[in-house]
């Protein structure tokens, strides 16, 4: 990559694995501790899914005050060949998880650089970020949906960045399929696939852009869904089996006059992902036939600071339930068509005394669930403590 490539990313805080072995050297290992905490006033059961999306899990939030989630980072150098990092979340229900906890080359030569572990996949555009680097309290339907937040995965990832003025990512990865929509079942081999593609570049001093696509494909086994609708009135458990393959295309551009982003910035990003799942579906744990489902998600939204240490956005999601194909056996018991489009448009303003902590202010009207339109009020802060290396672009 050329130098004025490489600087206009560092300006909008973009690294590569090289550049964070380089920096965390001043203390062996480097330790950081993200503190984080939101008021929640929702008028509707948070734990009720997006319509038609019953099968999937769903994230949601929690009502009232809680710590959201808060994060400590450990990562050093491990050699002159090998960097490590790990991350720990403490969840708003108390749970304690390994979020990320990799291995990583320094010099594998080439513009290649291996990873290996418990790592966020590469897939999409924001599935890398953690939730403190979120522009919003929570991550867009089409994330909270399709992947329960984000897909980490254990295994391998390589990418490699081409030799070029434009910038130019490409990776493959190959995982358990631990993350959803995969099933953590023990087998041998690999049990998801993913691969996905960057393309970026500048323009000018004051304009950066970057595109990219994304393909998963994993293997669902007994996947349960509890509470699902069905014809009867009713809610049921239902059991599938089979393939799901998700297509992905992502865009990122941000502009600052002069690259100065301390003092303005505008930031303008979409995503957009289309599942298809084609398998066995049995319906109340008793009737097995085939079912097939192509459901679709997308969101746009921009970002704009327009002082310095304050940022206000605006976000817009949409989710596509699709109509299923139902084997005969089940066509008068499971819903194929739920005729409804699941929305919901997000506002923020946020305000940071410095680049160590956040204050947020987060208006959103949901209307994901039919005829449950919500008006939700959110409240959040963000502290990081410790080292803490720059983020993605």
């Amino acid at each position: 990559m050329n130098i004025k490539i490489c600087t206009a990313l560092a300006v909008l805080l973009c690294h590569s694995p090289f550049a964070i072995a380089a920096n965390n050297t001043s203390f062996n290992p480097a330790m950081s501790l993200i503190l984080s905490g939101t008021y929640a006033e929702l008028r509707r059961d948070p734990a009720l899914p997006a319509t038609g999306f019953a099968m999937n899990p769903n994230p949601g939030h929690e009502q009232g005050f809680n710590i959201g989630e808060s994060e400590l980072g450990v990562s050093a150098n491990i050699d002159p060949d090998f960097h490590g990092s790990a991350t720990m979340a403490l969840g708003a229900d108390g749970t304690f998880s390994m979020e990320n906890a990799y291995v990583q080359t320094n010099s594998f030569g080439e513009g290649l650089n291996f990873k290996f572990g418990r790592f966020f996949s590469g897939l999409g555009y924001l599935n890398e970020q953690h939730a403190h680097v979120w522009d919003f309290v929570d991550q867009p339907l089409a994330y909270a949906a399709l992947w329960n937040k984000q897909l980490g995965e254990d295994g391998v990832q390589l990418k490699w960045l081409a030799p070029t003025d434009l910038f130019i990512e490409l990776g493959g990865e190959l995982g358990k399929g631990r993350g959803f929509p995969g099933t953590d079942t023990p087998k041998n081999g690999s049990g998801m696939g993913v691969l996905f593609a960057h393309l970026g570049g500048d323009i000018g001093t004051d304009h950066n852009w970057r595109i990219g696509t994304s393909l998963h494909q994993t293997k669902r086994i007994a996947a349960e869904s509890t509470d699902v609708p069905d014809l009867h009135g009713g809610s049921v458990t239902n059991l599938f089996t089979g393939d799901s393959q998700t297509f992905g295309l992502d865009f990122v551009w941000k502009y600052s006059p002069n690259g100065n982003i301390s003092e303005r910035y505008v930031k303008f990003q979409a995503e957009y992902f289309r599942r298809k799942e084609s398998g066995d579906l049995t319906y109340a744990s008793t009737i097995t036939d085939r079912f097939s489902v192509t459901q679709t998600a997308w969101y746009a939204q921009s970002v704009y600071q327009f002082k310095p240490h304050w940022r206000a956005a605006l976000r817009y999601d949409q989710l596509d339930p699709g109509t299923a194909q139902v084997g005969t056996l089940n066509a008068a018991n499971v819903i194929s068509n739920y005729a409804y489009t699941p929305t919901r448009t997000s506002w923020m303003l946020d305000y940071s005394p410095s680049e160590f902590s956040k204050f947020r202010l987060q208006l959103a009207q949901d209307k994901s669930r039919k005829n449950l339109s919500d008006n939700q009020l959110f409240l959040q802060y963000i502290m990081s403590l410790g080292a803490h290396g720059a983020h993605s672009y």
